[in-house]
């Protein structure tokens, strides 16, 4: 079992930055694939960034060369710098860390960010 808590998210000006951060319990977590996931209203939610256990990193196209994914496997968190944010961007932002692509995996609480335009 493991348990996620997101924390950072906010409101911002489009041009601005926010990071992420999700705290996990459990000693699995630096085995699992981690990510963040978004869910707009009226959307389905979509993947945002995620991490493998090797180190492999897939971003969406829309958040390429804006948004950084990173993990401290000794503080057992994984983060997501948002730059250069625009109000697309606006969602609720939910932390995910599973065993395998195909496993549905762990959810957070979800943290709420609006970018203003």
């Amino acid at each position: 079992q493991v348990q996620l808590v997101e924390s950072g998210g906010g409101l911002v000006q489009a041009g601005g930055s926010l990071r992420l951060s999700c705290a996990a319990s459990g000693s699995t977590f630096r085995f699992l694939i981690i990510g963040w996931y978004r869910q707009a209203p009226g959307k389905q939610r979509e993947l945002v960034a995620n991490r493998s256990p090797g180190g492999s990193i897939k971003y969406a196209d829309s958040v390429k060369g804006r948004f950084t994914i990173s993990r401290d496997t000794a503080k057992n968190t994984v983060d997501l710098q948002m730059n250069n944010l625009e109000p697309v961007d606006t969602a609720v932002y939910y932390c995910n860390a599973r065993t395998s692509p195909s496993d549905s995996g762990f959810w957070g609480q979800g943290t709420q960010v609006t970018v203003s335009s």
